[in-house]
């Protein structure tokens, strides 16, 4: 079972109280194109305001929030009200 089997749902209202450390969650040069392509795709499908899943890791587990993505900067994607995630901490983008 991987890592990405079994996440927490969360909402994304509480992600502005999580904990992120700085570290990547991923290895692979492959998956970090795949989810800069994902990232890319889902900011495009925000604007239709077409919810995806986010499978992002916080300093405590594995967590799952679905939800539009409103804009994606070099650094984060944000989400409505200006919550944000750090892209480094997402494992997989679910479209």
């Amino acid at each position: 079972m991987s890592k990405v089997d079994n996440p927490m749902l969360v909402d994304k209202e509480i992600i502005g109280n999580l904990h992120f450390p700085t570290e990547e969650v991923l290895i692979s040069v492959e998956l970090k194109q795949k989810r800069e392509y994902e990232l890319v795709r889902a900011a495009s499908l925000g604007k239709d305001k077409v919810k995806i899943k986010i499978l992002f890791e916080d300093s405590e587990a594995l967590k799952q929030v679905e939800t539009t993505v409103w804009a994606v900067t070099k650094d984060r994607v944000v989400l409505k009200h200006g919550v944000t995630i750090p892209i480094k901490r997402i494992h997989e983008i679910k479209i």
